[in-house]
């Protein structure tokens, strides 16, 4: 009772520094640090601008000479580079030629210069330019089609796209076209892109950024020539989306004011910033005033700000450029180390500045409150006191492990149900069908066809063995190498699974409660390593029950909150989703790349894989087959469970699509510093009230806790069955139920490191993440059982030779091939079987007794 007491005040301790740590922050829009001016007083205009060698690179431009209206424009080769942000710019070596308004790309280490104008003419040049601390180097590149400046350029991998420009000096020479390179090719050739149907244009807005379902092309704004608009100049508002296969552009939702000659680019996931433009509202007022523009009291650009949220297609207000930082339009956005830099530009008619900022979109941390504390910290505390109350009748493996074979049914289909949901489907099921479609749902039955094969070949086969450990079937069928490989490579799954679960969830809480991603994995880890150290596997299944209906109970609570947040309730989400086609239910084209997405026959083959992995070979599953008294009710709670999914899982995707729309209505909420898999966290912390937010935010911690907490105990449980018991490694039951608890701790240990080092805001969709993983091992595992159980000719070292191809074949095909990682499974399967089966027939090995381990011979009854 000691342990017991200590571990609980150092669980107690941990949560109350945590929660002590998510203080109040405050809410921002951008923040603009000043770095070191150009070295030029006047400042220059359309110069190109990007990084390289960790430094900052300026180079070419225009300018007028003082005073600006009695002379005229000036075309630049200089070039100059900033190694550190309060370091001093360093004059390079010219540029061959004076340019100035040409685009600019980031291309790796190097900035990517195409086109231009030298104050003569339009050049067709495209050229790269590297520094290297002390050298500037230029690498040429294929020119454009031809002549091009005043346009837009971004890039996605390899491939760089140029859309809008001029192809002479004049606007009249305004062009729609576009074009792309693919530098990965071996002789790379620009190729034409389709012609942008709004109409032809100079000075548009070119971004890459990901939609929710891959990375594209925008091209928005621009200005061409009017002579029935103030000057001869008409701004442009209207966006477009180039299509994947890059053969047409999509239309989008208009800008809410006309956009031109700015800087804009991706940021977070999703969003696309515009930092500086000219709307044509200051060439209105002139013409209005009778003026020109060298008598006009020019004000400067506007300084509100926009964001573009590509998964809603909506445009959103996002405060406004403070002072004493200026709308520098005519330059370009260079993003350098976390923060987007804008450098030098055009600050009025014929006026540039040498000021250059570094622009940041700081979190928008809102204080947690005391009642949303108290109410996590309540719902924290009662699991620990379920690990207690249960840490009093551990007295022997039998009851660490099976928990005495006394759990009823239904608890034990709770806990089944409770342990596959985890914070995945939690948060980023909504998250993903927030940003895509409902095509993943026909995977989602599949567990209704797995059900029989579970309750009525699975389980029975596991309780006639009277096994503690899936694996110990793999060393009565093949051998003991197969079962300490099988066991260990359901560790290394479960070690990895631990770490997605953790860092999604951390992500979920630090956007809600103020807390840092990294302190949320620790206070995750060490609470489920107190209860699930101390109390076993029925702590972990009752803990489960209760959480449940902690985590569905604020699933609905959430959904219909969303719901009253919009104007037209459930109708509006329907008539939302529709219009973006996110009631997606099937993708009935079959062609070549079909395996390469959610297409119809991937996602059933995928969820077949996928549930027949984790009932069949997953430890954290079958371990649940023990905890019944009988068959018969092990039985009803695997089908309780089937029966159970279908409902809850439609309920997240319900609240997937509820997001979209609610978003879509209020974009101006969504915040650009968030990662996609955080939307439904940060409805949760932004909207919800307080109380509530705690309660749901517990519903989060519960569908972690109820996975990690598993994963703990079976991977343990795993251990202490399979390496130590075989080796006598301790002297009594005592000594190994003192190891399990040592391993639990272990485990967990390894599980919360994981966990660290998978918050990254590189990973797009942890959801995806957690597919390959399935695929890569538990795929492998149900390929070893359905080898064991489907045929009497598979040997121990056919087995061993079908484990190792079939992980070879998961990973050539997670680096290789562009297979969807919901395939995973089902491919890892259908390797090891047929491998398995083929290196049976070949390979020499011992008769052995298989009465009862196949399907030709079950004559032992199970209990």
């Amino acid at each position: 009772m000691n342990r017991i007491r200590i571990a609980t005040r150092s669980a107690v301790a941990s949560l109350a520094l945590a929660l002590s740590l998510g203080l109040p922050g405050q809410s921002a829009s951008t923040r603009w640090q000043p770095l070191p001016a150009i070295p030029d007083p006047q400042g220059f205009a359309g110069a190109f601008v990007g990084c390289s060698g960790d430094a900052l690179l300026f180079a070419g431009g225009a300018n007028f000479p003082v005073p600006v209206w009695e002379h005229d424009k000036v075309f630049h080769t200089g070039a100059f580079a900033l190694p550190r942000r309060d370091g001093e710019w360093l004059r390079l070596p010219p540029l061959a030629t004076p340019l100035a308004y040409g685009m600019s790309v980031q291309l790796d280490d190097e900035l990517l210069c195409l086109g231009g104008d030298d104050g003569e003419q339009v050049h067709a040049e495209v050229f790269a330019l590297r520094w290297n601390g002390s050298e500037l180097a230029r690498r040429e590149l294929p020119p454009l089609p031809v002549a091009l400046a005043y346009g837009g350029a971004a890039r996605i991998g390899a491939v760089v796209y140029v859309v809008g420009g001029q192809h002479g000096r004049s606007i009249d020479d305004a062009t729609a076209a576009g074009f792309r390179l693919d530098l990965g090719a071996a002789e790379p050739v620009w190729t034409a892109l389709p012609e942008l149907p709004g109409g032809p244009r100079a000075l548009p807005f070119v971004v890459a950024q990901h939609d929710g379902r891959g990375p594209r092309i925008y091209a928005f704004g621009g200005r061409r020539r009017d002579a029935g608009a103030p000057f001869g100049l008409d701004f442009q508002r209207d966006c477009w989306r180039l299509a994947a296969d890059a053969t047409a552009w999509e239309r989008r939702a208009d800008a809410p004011v006309p956009l031109a000659a700015g800087a804009a680019t991706a940021m977070g996931q999703a969003h696309v910033m515009v930092l500086s433009y000219a709307d044509g509202s200051i060439l209105r007022a002139i013409a209005a005033a009778g003026a020109s523009e060298r008598d006009f009291d020019h004000p400067g650009f506007p300084r509100t700000l926009y964001t573009y949220h590509t998964i809603t297609d909506a445009w959103a207000a996002a405060g406004s450029i403070p002072e004493p930082a200026q709308n520098q339009v005519t330059t370009t956005a260079a993003h350098w180390g976390d923060a987007v830099v804008v450098a030098s530009g055009e600050i009025r008619p014929r006026v540039r500045t040498p000021a250059v900022w570094a622009v940041t979109v700081p979190p928008r941390t809102a204080a947690f409150g005391a009642l949303n504390t108290t109410v996590l910290a309540g719902y924290l505390l009662a699991m620990l006191g379920v690990g207690v109350w249960f840490a009093r009748r551990n007295n022997d493996t039998n009851a660490f492990f099976r928990g005495g074979q006394r759990v009823p049914w239904w608890a034990a289909a709770c806990s089944i149900y409770a342990s596959m949901l985890s914070s995945l489907t939690y948060v980023a099921l909504p998250a993903l069908v927030f940003a895509t479609d409902w095509l993943l749902y026909p995977g989602t039955l599949m567990i209704l066809a797995t059900a029989p094969i579970a309750a009525h070949l699975a389980m029975p086969f596991f309780r006639r063995l009277d096994a503690t450990s899936a694996y110990e079937y793999f060393g009565a069928r093949f051998s003991m190498p197969v079962r300490l490989l099988g066991s260990g490579l359901f560790t290394l799954f479960h070690v990895s699974r631990m770490g997605i679960v953790m860092a999604l969830t951390a992500l979920a809480l630090a956007a809600v409660t103020g807390l840092s991603p990294g302190w949320c994995v620790l206070l995750m880890g060490a609470l489920c390593l107190v209860y699930s150290a101390i109390g076993g596997i029925e702590a972990v299944i009752w803990a489960d029950t209760i959480q449940t209906f902690v985590l569905l109970g604020g699933a609905i609570v959430c959904l219909l909150w969303v719901f009253a947040g919009l104007d037209g309730g459930v109708a509006e989400m329907i008539d939302a989703g529709r219009a973006a086609d996110k009631f997606r239910l099937l993708d009935l084209d079959f062609g070549p790349d079909s395996f390469s997405r959610l297409a119809l026959w991937v996602v059933v083959l995928g969820g077949l894989g996928q549930n027949v992995a984790s009932y069949t070979a997953d430890q954290a599953i079958v371990q649940r087959y023990f905890t019944t008294p009988d068959v018969r009710t092990a039985a009803r709670s695997i089908w309780l469970n089937g029966f159970m999914a279908v409902p809850c899982t439609a309920l997240f995707f319900l609240l997937g699509s509820a997001l979209f729309a609610f978003y879509r209505r209020h974009p101006e909420r969504l915040d650009p510093s968030l990662q996609t898999d955080q939307v439904f966290p940060l409805f949760i912390g932004a909207e919800l009230p307080a109380g509530i937010a705690g309660l749901v935010v517990a519903g989060i911690f519960a569908a972690a806790q109820s996975t990690v907490s598993t994963s703990m105990n079976s991977t343990a449980t795993t251990v202490v069955t399979d390496f130590l018991r075989p080796l006598r490694a301790c002297r009594d039951d005592r000594g190994y139920l003192r190891a399990a608890r040592v391993l639990t701790v272990i485990m967990g240990c390894l599980g919360t490191g994981a966990g660290l080092v998978f918050i990254s805001p590189e990973i797009r969709s942890l959801m995806a993440g957690y597919f390959k993983v399935i695929g890569m091992f538990m795929g492998a595992l149900a390929g070893l059982f359905l080898l064991g159980i489907t045929t009497r000719r598979a040997t121990g070292p056919g087995a061993i030779v079908g484990l190792v191809v079939g992980v070879a074949v998961m990973l050539v095909t997670w680096q290789l091939t562009p297979t969807d990682g919901y395939l995973y499974a089902a491919i890892g399967i259908a390797a090891v079987w047929s491998v398995g089966y083929a290196a049976s027939l070949v390979l020499p090995s011992r008769p052995r007794d298989l009465t009862g381990l196949t399907l030709h011979d079950p004559t032992r009854s199970p209990t």
